[in-house]
């Protein structure tokens, strides 16, 4: 196991009803701006908590953050809450307004342009910020990631910040998300923990056992949920699988991976999928192509999460991946480029930037922009 510092500050509001709780939460010493997204929240009821929840204090809100949040956007409501004398931040949505909001805690405290921010990969200063969250899937509301995208360029980068100081989390919330939407949540979940997973074996018995802990229940809540996706103890799962998919505990002390994320990324960018759909579409060629690197932690993956035990080594690694790819298209998503009318233009443009960046991702960093091509192509 690897040297690690773990430190996770974010204070977890969990269960039905807990937006009430905002009052007890929220500083009353500072104007907030409040963030949404396109106008969901007024449809389900959020809002209407959260107003009633919120009277009394002083804020203002922004509308328009959108899916895959672009700086664009951001300039606009950094430039509102500098206006304003904003001392705090509240994301009231999914993850896309969550990443987007860190941006704009972080503009707010700078005099340096967002995108730069973004570029440089963390920021140096930030607002405090915390959420309602409303869409189950990037896990943003328990770490320090987020990701945005520039649309005058068709770039996407992920950057680092702070954490946010709270989240509220009801599972009832999300009754009214679409098949679509529950999918790509429960994707995007599984992706970050394979990320982390399924790279060298035997780092730690622990970090394994916890991720396959999450991936077992993702596979055993998945098809429940389209029976019934108004179970509120079946949501409740999803929703805190999600979490801690990605809220650093799965990870401490080991390698992880991210090449599937970066391609994914550039798919969002060049293309608008969906950020979980990318993932289930890349994942299965990033372990095809990288399976005899992967082999050993792929075995194990197969046996603990499958329970693959009978053929070779080899059949039981290609049946792990087979499995994978089975899991995805089960959730109602397609897995492959030619499915969503993507071609050999997009796969040349996303191995020139990466080439052109000079850039290595995976646990050995060796998947460069040729080996991204590579992946790609096994995805056609």
């Amino acid at each position: 196991m690897q040297n690690f510092i773990f430190q996770n500050p974010t204070k977890l509001v969990f269960g039905k009803g807990q937006i009430a709780k905002l009052p007890e939460l929220l500083p009353r010493d500072k104007k907030i701006m409040v963030t949404y997204g396109g106008g969901s929240v007024k449809n389900n009821g959020v809002y209407d908590q959260v107003t009633t929840a919120m009277k009394g204090f002083d804020y203002i809100e922004f509308w328009g953050i959108e899916p895959n949040p672009t700086v664009e956007t951001i300039r606009k409501a950094v430039a509102r809450g500098k206006e304003n004398n904003v001392g705090f931040l509240l994301a009231v949505g999914g993850g896309s307004v969550l990443d987007g909001t860190k941006l704009i805690a972080a503009g707010i405290a700078s005099e340096v342009d967002a995108w730069d921010i973004v570029k440089k990969g963390y920021a140096e200063e930030q607002l405090p910020f915390a959420d309602v969250l409303t869409v189950p899937a990037t896990g943003s509301e328990m770490n320090q990631g987020s990701v945005i995208t520039r649309a005058e360029t068709r770039e996407k980068y992920g950057w680092f910040g702070k954490y946010p100081q709270f989240s509220i989390l009801d599972p009832e919330v999300t009754y009214s998300l679409s098949d679509y939407q529950v999918a790509c949540g429960l994707a995007d979940a599984y992706t970050h923990v394979l990320e982390q997973y399924l790279t060298t074996p035997g780092q730690s018995r622990l970090m394994d056992r916890w991720a396959e802990g999450v991936l077992q229940s993702v596979i055993e809540i998945a098809p429940k949920i389209k029976e019934n996706p108004k179970d509120y103890d079946l949501m409740a799962d999803y929703m805190l699988a999600a979490t801690l998919a990605l809220n650093d505990f799965i990870r401490m002390g080991i390698a992880q991976d991210w090449a599937t994320h970066q391609i994914g990324h550039e798919l969002t960018a060049l293309h608008g999928v969906t950020h979980g759909h990318s993932l289930a579409i890349v994942m299965p060629g990033t372990l095809r192509v990288l399976k005899e690197q992967k082999h050993d932690k792929l075995l194990q993956y197969g046996e603990r999460v499958f329970g693959i035990t009978e053929g070779t080594e080899q059949e039981r690694v290609d049946k792990a991946i087979e499995k994978t790819e089975e899991f995805y298209r089960s959730l109602g998503l397609t897995t492959r480029l030619s499915e969503e009318n993507i071609g050999e233009e997009t796969i040349e443009i996303i191995r020139n930037r990466f080439n052109e960046r000079g850039v290595a991702f995976g646990e050995n960093k060796n998947v460069t922009g040729d080996v991204a091509r590579e992946i790609l192509i096994s995805c056609s």
